[in-house]
């Protein structure tokens, strides 16, 4: 051996902390805070220390030093972080970025000029005043109603599409006179012949939509190419589409593109009539373009006849669609011409409507009508005629020639029906706008006069306000309850109702009876489709506004119409939805896990990936709802439920399961682990978790949660007790320490089992289990050569070096109190983790094996005192096992030895390579352990400790240049406060070297 090294006696104080010792008033991260207080001439700083002391910085020159030694940036910004002073700035100019504060400045100096021309004007300004119905916001844009339509309403029939614009330009002829001008655009505007018009059939859907985008295309370009004849061609043709019904169930979608094309060409004539209709600017003779909210007699009158004469154009049309929907579309211009004329020409057009005989286009056209209307004006009398004239002709919708018709397209009445919705509901929307509740009553009232008035009572409880149709909930259940439901069924009905209901409830003293009788009506309906669409939203409101029993029996009326010929396969979705809702939404979810009727409703679910997801659902769902309280499980109904619910989860996970989806449903089920608590029944709740340990299996988290529950109730035990164990406790945890080292080897990851069986080894130690905690610290240490070099971490390879000695440390700090034993011989776990550390494959340059041979020497250091610094009560440790006999010592000493002489070993292989740096630190390293712990009178020693520091002085230049002086420092505090004279001796000459060296 190289080494001859012989430990010594020391206070345990000595070498506690290398650097100095002083004690600070404040934790040292706390910043200083600074104060500025400005006055008139004068400016001065508070700063508040972090002991909260207080320093006035008038005066700079009184200030130490140490006080102004803030952040260079705190300094430049008067006491605040940067971006607080760049805040401050910002508020003062105007604006939050550079554009703004630009803005500001510039709208800044244009209201200085105004006020300066036109003198002082008021700072505050009046809201604008909503001009039309749809600024008012209590209805639905049309925007976000397109995208549903179109999406509903689709066909895989063929199509066609009548137009004379997609198969090249028209010739134009030159004319010279006006009377020749005005008839050559009427013979344009009939020119229909079989020549220019041309037929498109057996077009798909796809194919027709892109037809009508390039008859969008054409329009606009045919604006932009001032031909002005054709783009009105072009929007008299696609109304006309708006005549055919051939394929009607795509009639609401074809509604929408073809409305579409017209809004486009609305906006560009009431465009172009704002541009020519400049006006001069009252006292100047200066030309200005129409403000907004101009009036009609600001427009000139070449504007005015010019926009005469575009419904001039559009009156002269003979067909009577084509002519409404065109001038709906340029309905916006008559804001030129007279301030009242919206009303009029609104219902003028209601009144022409009733001269269309199909009652689908007819609805349609009202729909528009009433969509171009809203945004126009505040007045709603025209809306309101429109509903009349809908309910008057409602009928007609069941007469015979309409269902020879539905036959002949091979629909069915419920598919013809459904397509008046869109129509109906914007029309109902519209005329529930800022109308009272007896008016509502009234509509209701005729509505449900009317034979098969489901279609009506549908749009309106998607129209009207949720509030007024949940103050009367008792009597639409009523109504719908007894009401002639052809063309739509009962249950979709009562389905819309849940909906509502679930969003606004019914006032509570009607909320029990609107239950009962609904669930009467739907348990009766003797369609399972129809009743499940139903229950799926009534869970809603069931399980938020009610308690136990009526969940419970909501429940069991699912349970009864599912359970016959095994209805329940072809509803999985529906009772999905519904039990998640039931679980989410209720109040005591405790009381809905221990309903009778839970359980047999999951096992409905008989698809594993479908009851799996219900599974996570439930679990989620009780996680949220038990996350923010202190609420425990106690129940054993309730723990074997989420124990099933568990094992459904556990049974799920396999070897191509991926870890995000095995996270999830780890922390699912640890989650459910920690909240079961049978308080002081011990036996019960370690009973639970020999359960849980047989249904968990696949689960390395929860096996984890397992192991680190039943410790903390081993540790519970004995703080109970107050560590004085009684017969019936001291085997109790000797069955907790069993149960902990049997459920380990189950866990596939390396690490957490070394880290278990440390701590499951460090709690048997703690209740005087000192077989069990011999056995989990063996265990741990003979999974070292298992452990992988790299591991993956947040998708990126990571060593586990740095988790080996972490782990190498926590255990030597946990061995100083681990008695040995007499079996095994002395100091038999150190031996055994020097045997087995070589194993793991380090990194050839690393640094960490050194490392943990200097925490051993400092465990060897510890284990050769008199008193260890920290005992456990009831444990007798090797200071009092062995009283510093000198077999023991010696014992330790030739470990020291062996492991000094590794490092020495580590120290030549570094030499051999050429890593200074490396070398250097070890060698300061290795000295700083010898002369904390060995004896420094031994020859060998004192010339290996002069040697060591010669190493690190020769290669200064590659350490920190600090490091060496304040070794110099700790060595003369040990030559000062060593108490063996011999030792101190040394030490001195030791230190005289070290000086003459530097």
């Amino acid at each position: 051996m190289s080494a001859e090294w012989v430990c010594v006696q020391r206070q345990q104080d000595e070498c506690r902390r290398y650097l100095d010792q002083f004690k600070v008033l404040d934790h040292p991260l706390k910043q200083s805070t600074i104060t500025v207080l400005e006055s008139r001439g004068t400016r001065s700083k508070v700063t508040t220390a972090a002991n909260g002391s207080t320093l006035n910085s008038s005066n700079s020159a009184a200030m130490p030093a140490a006080a102004l030694s803030l952040d260079p940036l705190n300094i430049a910004f008067d006491g605040s972080d940067p971006l607080s002073q760049f805040a401050k700035q910002q508020v003062s100019s105007f604006g939050k970025d550079p554009l703004s504060r630009m803005a500001a400045e510039m709208e800044s100096n244009l209201s200085v000029s105004n006020s300066a021309a036109s003198g002082a004007r008021k700072s505050t300004s009046k809201p604008k005043e909503p001009a039309n119905l749809l600024e008012l916001d209590l209805i639905e844009p049309w925007a976000a109603r397109r995208g549903a339509i179109l999406n509903k309403y689709t066909t895989s029939e063929k199509l066609s599409i009548v137009t004379s614009f997609l198969t090249g330009g028209e010739t134009i002829k030159p004319q010279t006179t006006m009377s020749e001008k005005v008839k050559y655009r009427l013979e344009q505007l009939d020119d229909f012949e079989e020549g220019s018009v041309r037929q498109m059939l057996d077009l798909s859907q796809q194919e027709y939509v892109v037809k009508i985008e390039q008859l969008n295309h054409e329009l606009v370009q045919a604006w932009n190419q001032d031909q002005r004849v054709k783009a009105l061609k072009i929007a008299i043709q696609c109304s006309k589409l708006l005549s055919d019904t051939s394929v009607i169930q795509f009639y609401p979608s074809k509604f929408v593109l073809i409305t579409d094309i017209l809004d486009i060409f609305g906006r560009l004539v009431y465009d172009r009539l704002r541009t020519k209709a400049d006006y001069l600017l009252p006292g100047t003779r200066e030309m200005k373009t129409l403000p907004e909210n101009f009036t009609p007699e600001m427009v000139s009158e070449s504007a005015k006849e010019t926009c005469q004469n575009w419904f001039y154009k559009i009156a002269s049309i003979r067909e009577l669609l084509p002519r409404l929907y065109v001038e709906i579309a340029i309905l916006r211009c008559y804001s030129f011409l007279a301030q009242d004329e919206f009303g009029l020409a609104l219902r003028r057009l209601t009144k022409m409507i009733r001269g269309i005989g199909d009652p689908l286009v007819a609805i349609y056209a009202r729909c528009y009508l009433c969509r171009v209307g809203m945004g126009l004006t505040l007045d709603r009398t025209y809306i309101r005629e429109n509903l009349d004239d809908v309910l008057m002709i409602y009928h007609t919708i069941f007469n015979g020639g309409i269902r020879s018709e539905i036959a002949r397209h091979r629909i069915t009445l419920n598919g013809y029906i459904s397509l008046y919705l869109p129509a109906l509901d914007w029309i109902l929307q519209g005329v529930a706008i800022l109308t009272t509740d007896s008016q509502l009553d009234d509509i209701l009232q005729r509505c449900k006069e009317k034979k098969n008035p489901a279609l009506l009572l549908q749009s309106m409880m998607q129209s009207f306000r949720s509030d007024f149709i949940a103050s009367r909930a008792n009597h639409f259940v009523q109504i719908l309850s007894s009401v002639s439901v052809e063309g739509l069924s009962r249950g979709q009905l009562f389905r819309l109702l849940g909906s509502i209901l679930s969003h606004t409830p019914p006032p509570i003293e009607q909320r029990m009876n609107v239950l009962a009788s609904a669930m009467k009506t739907i348990s009766c309906m003797g369609n399972v489709e129809e009743f499940m669409q139903c229950a799926e939203m009534w869970a809603q409101y069931t399980s938020q506004h009610f308690g136990i029993k009526e969940v419970d029996s909501f429940l069991s009326t699912v349970l009864q119409q599912m359970t016959p010929n095994r209805a329940y396969e072809q509803h999985y979705h529906e009772l999905q939805v519904i039990v998640d809702k039931i679980v989410s939404n209720a109040q005591d979810i405790h009381g809905i896990l221990a309903l009778d009727t839970f359980l047999p409703m999951l096992d409905l679910f008989q698809k594993e990936p479908i009851k799996l997801e219900v599974c996570k659902n439930i679990l989620t769902s009780y996680r949220n709802a038990s996350a923010c309280d202190n609420a425990i499980i106690n129940d054993p109904v309730v723990t074997n439920a989420l124990m099933y619910i568990s094992r459904v989860l556990n049974d799920s996970v396999n070897a191509l399961t991926g870890e995000d989806e095995r996270r999830q449903i780890s922390g699912l089920v640890c989650h459910f682990i920690r909240k079961v608590d049978f308080g002081r029944d011990f036996e019960q709740q370690l009973a639970f978790y020999v359960e849980a340990r047989s249904v968990l299996s696949n689960l390395d988290s929860a096996l984890s949660t397992l192991i680190h529950s039943v410790n903390r109730l081993a540790t519970s035990t004995r703080r109970i007790v107050k560590g004085q164990h009684t017969q019936k406790t001291a085997a109790f945890v000797k069955a907790c320490a069993a149960y902990c080292f049997i459920t380990i080897p189950s866990i596939i990851d390396v690490r957490m089992r070394m880290e278990l069986y440390l701590q499951s080894g460090q709690v048997a130690l703690l209740n005087v289990c000192l077989q069990h905690a011999d056995s989990c610290f063996e265990a741990a240490l003979n999974l070292i050569p298992e452990v992988p070099r790299t591991v993956e971490i947040d998708g990126k390879m990571q060593s586990t070096e740095g988790f080996v000695k972490t782990f190498v440390v926590n255990f030597l700090s946990t061995l100083v109190i681990v008695p040995d034993n007499p079996t095994q011989g002395v100091l038999y776990l150190l031996r055994l983790l020097l045997e087995f550390i070589p194993k793991y494959p380090f990194e050839s340059t690393s640094s960490m094996l050194s490392g943990i041979y200097l925490h051993v020497l400092d465990f060897l250091s510890v284990a050769a005192q008199e008193v260890y610094p920290y005992h456990i009560v009831n444990v007798i440790s090797n200071d009092e096992l062995y009283g510093s006999d000198p077999k023991f010592i010696a014992e330790v000493n030739e470990l020291c030895c062996t492991v000094c002489d590794k490092l020495l070993q580590h120290l030549k292989l570094l030499l051999e390579s050429n890593a200074l740096r490396a070398q250097s630190q070890l060698a300061l390293d290795l000295f700083l352990k010898i002369i904390t712990g060995a004896d420094l009178s031994v020859d060998k020693m004192f010339t290996l400790t002069v040697n060591l520091w010669n190493l690190a002085v020769k290669n200064r230049s590659v350490i920190e240049p600090k490091q060496l002086q304040t070794v110099l420092d700790y060595t003369e505090h040990l030559a000062q406060v060593t108490q063996m004279e011999s030792q101190r001796e040394c030490l001195w000459i030791l230190l005289e070297k070290m000086k003459s060296r530097l």
